[in-house]
């Protein structure tokens, strides 16, 4: 069910004005970071036609950028700085040099192709980020980066999924539904 729901889900974002909503988006959730003071933010590189989240550190230049690199036991957090290399699936990661702890970060920004009102999300199906995701505390936001016509009412959960504290859309920055603090546009 997934393997087809992400077959179309890619069709239906490949059609976006990725370059507008990722403008729209980060301009957003720059002035939300920046509000809740939070300073010590986890990006990652856009793949395909997703999201790009790399406005955040235009509108929000103050704050430190982190980024995450695949490894055969999960995801490595580095600075922003690290050198980059070529992942094997062809899209830019961190080289494995200097990773930092994940307690280093106060937010995290992630990727994927859609998600729920209530902060499931359907990634590519390896599993990195709910791994990582599940050893954090809940203290540190998990944000979901997400085009409004590809934020869906539900979406199939496995008992490994680790649901987004909160959403950002070219329209506003939102508490999810699984999430009871108070939202915020």
């Amino acid at each position: 069910m997934k393997s087809a729901l992400r077959k179309r889900l890619k069709a239906a974002r490949n059609k976006l004005n990725q370059p507008q909503l990722s403008r729209m988006a980060t301009s957003r959730l720059s002035k939300w970071l920046r509000a809740r003071g939070i300073r010590r933010i986890m990006l990652y590189l856009a793949f395909n036609s997703e999201l790009d989240p790399i406005g955040i550190k235009t509108y929000y230049p103050e704050a430190e950028y982190y980024l995450p690199r695949t490894a055969a036991d999960g995801l490595t957090i580095h600075s922003w700085a690290t050198p980059r290399e070529q992942h094997l699936y062809g899209f830019e990661q961190p080289s494995n040099l200097s990773p930092v702890e994940a307690s280093v970060l106060q937010a995290i920004v992630v990727p994927g192709l859609a998600f729920s009102r209530a902060g499931d999300r359907l990634g590519y199906g390896a599993g990195y980020y709910d791994r990582f995701l599940s050893r954090l505390t809940p203290e540190i936001p998990t944000i979901g980066l997400v085009p409004t016509a590809l934020l869906l009412e539900t979406l199939p959960r496995d008992p490994w999924d680790i649901r987004m504290q909160f959403l950002a859309t070219e329209n506003a920055v939102f508490a999810t539904d699984h999430n009871n603090r108070e939202s915020s546009s």
